[in-house]
Order: structure tokens, then C-alpha cells, then sequence
């Protein structure tokens, strides 16, 4: 019980550091001195002390929206172990249980801004839901290389011992995490997909969908972006801990730095694409899972490629 309260503890430590790596690394880039590490902990704190504004247009289903996505991802956010550590929560399967509470809480969000009957969050509706559509492809395809690659479909067996790999599987196993790098990406609306920072409704599209929320909702929208950001980060960096027979000690700092200062370098020196090239530029996310997972299967089976 301890290790698992353990892994809760750190994993709830990565989700509160990455977004503060991310300002600080956008803020030396730009040679300024920044906010603080953890100001949006306390933005957070502030919303959660005020009460929430609701439009006479919208129904119970606006309200319930922040809780399911919260909730959902919560749930999701138990299953996953840093490292050698064992997760809160674990069964044989949970690999497609987790990615379906993943896709409830985007439905949930979705459902919410058309709900407002506001053609901005209407767009950004349809764009969340095409992009989550392309990307579900990768996230699952990149959740069966790993468990082909372990032979177990439960994250808390797949990372729970690391195994010996040869040259060409752990190339396999780096190109896997990359996937989950980019997943992340694409599901919290960063550059190059998104840009959270800009405030144009005709091209935004996560954020867009939360313009009419306000106090405890819109907290309970950005505590639920931070775990999502967790859940991929960690995935992203056991993949990489289990090449090397690596524990917790170095999962859960590489997943906080190395996706941290990746995406802030990244939001300072990269425009965010066209909306036409996105779909592109997930497509190509698709499309070298599905390479990834094939490379994987032809050298499980031994087949020269």
C-alpha cells in the first residue's frame, strides 16, 4: 500500500511540475525572469474561491462537464505506475479501459461547448473532435507496441520489471515514446497544434471550448489538463526508463524535464501551424505508430526487416 500511495504522490508531483517547467523554460528563452514555478497552482487556487457564471442558454450538461472530465481523467490518471512503482489501480486490460476514459472525458468537454449554442466554441468543438478522432488511432497502436513488447496489456505489468532489448527494440521502444510525447501534444492543445497563449476565437480550438466557464469549473478544466499532461508524460518516460533498467527515481524527473523543456523551447522559437496542416501533421503521428507497431511485431517474430 505504501508503494502505491508512493506512486500516487509522485505522479501528482509530475502533474503539478510540468506546467511550471514550461513557463520557466519559455520565460529564459525570452530572457525575462518569469512568473513563479507554481503560479498556476495558485491561479487555480483563486478560481477554486470563486463561484461559477453560468449562460441562460445552457443545461445541466454544461454544469456536469468540468466533474466528468475531471473525473475521467482522474480515474485514468490511477492506472498509470511511474516506473517500477504499482499504480492505485491496475487489472489485466486496463490499457483499453484507460484509453476509453481518456476518450469520455474529450467527449465530455466537447458536449459542453456545443451546449452553449456559441458558433466559437462550436468550432472548436468540431476541431477537438476531428483531431481526437485522428489521434486515437496513434494512442492505441502505440499502447499495443508496448504491450506486444512486454506481453501484458496492465501498466503496472508492462513497466513493472525492465527486460533486456536488443538494438533494434530499443530504438522501437524511443520512437514509442516520442509518440506519446507528440499524443500529449495534440490532447492538451500546445504548439505546434494549438497555441493556448493567443486569445483569437476563429483559431484556437481547446481553449476556445472553455471560453464561457468561470471559478470552480474552469479549475476543475485546468487540475484535469495537468493530469492528462501527467499521464502521457510518465507513459512517454517509462517507455524510455524500461530500455535502460531504470526506476521511478529517473521516470518521474525525465518526465517533468523532458517534456517540460521540450514544449517550452518549442512555444518560443515555433509558430503554431495552419489549421489545414494539422490534420497532416497528426496523419503523420498516425502513420509512424503504425510503422512502429509493425516494426515491432516483425522483430517479436524474429523477421529480418
Amino acid at each position: 500500500m505504501l508503494v502505491k500511495l508512493l506512486n500516487t504522490l509522485v505522479m501528482i508531483a509530475v502533474a503539478l511540475s510540468i506546467t511550471g517547467v514550461i513557463n520557466r523554460t519559455r520565460a529564459l528563452c525570452a530572457g525575462r525572469k518569469g512568473i513563479r514555478f507554481f503560479q498556476h497552482i495558485y491561479n487555480v487556487h483563486l478560481q477554486l474561491r470563486k463561484g461559477s457564471v453560468y449562460s441562460t442558454t445552457t443545461t445541466a450538461l454544461f454544469r456536469i462537464a468540468p466533474t466528468v472530465y475531471l473525473g475521467a481523467t482522474l480515474l485514468a490518471f490511477l492506472f498509470i505506475p511511474v516506473a517500477n512503482l504499482e499504480p492505485l489501480l491496475s487489472f489485466h486490460g486496463d490499457i483499453i479501459f484507460v484509453a476509453y476514459l481518456l476518450a469520455l472525458s474529450r467527449v465530455a468537454i466537447i458536449l459542453a461547448a456545443m451546449d452553449t449554442g456559441s458558433s466559437f466554441e462550436g468550432m472548436g468543438a468540431a476541431r477537438e473532435a476531428l483531431y481526437g478522432a485522428l489521434v486515437e488511432p496513434a494512442l492505441m497502436m502505440g499502447m499495443a507496441t508496448l504491450a506486444l513488447f512486454c506481453g501484458y496489456s496492465s501498466f503496472a505489468d508492462i513497466f513493472a520489471t525492465a527486460q533486456e532489448m536488443s538494438v533494434n527494440i530499443t530504438v522501437v521502444m524511443l520512437l514509442v515514446a516520442y509518440v506519446f510525447g507528440v499524443i500529449m501534444v495534440i490532447e492538451s492543445g500546445r504548439v505546434p497544434v494549438d497555441d493556448p497563449k493567443t486569445h483569437l476565437e476563429l483559431t484556437m480550438i481547446h481553449e476556445v471550448m472553455c471560453l464561457d466557464y468561470s471559478g470552480v469549473d474552469m479549475a476543475l478544466i485546468h487540475i484535469a489538463t495537468w493530469l492528462k499532461n501527467a499521464i502521457f508524460a510518465v507513459i512517454a518516460a517509462n517507455a524510455v526508463a524500461v530500455i535502460f533498467s531504470l526506476n521511478w527515481w529517473f521516470a518521474a524527473p525525465l518526465a517533468v524535464l523532458a517534456t517540460g523543456i521540450t514544449i517550452g523551447v518549442v512555444e518560443s522559437f515555433r509558430a503554431r501551424n495552419k489549421l489545414s496542416r494539422n490534420t497532416t501533421f497528426i496523419l503523420t503521428i498516425v502513420a509512424m505508430s503504425a510503422l512502429v507497431l509493425l516494426t515491432g511485431f516483425l522483430l517479436i517474430q524474429n523477421i529480418e526487416i
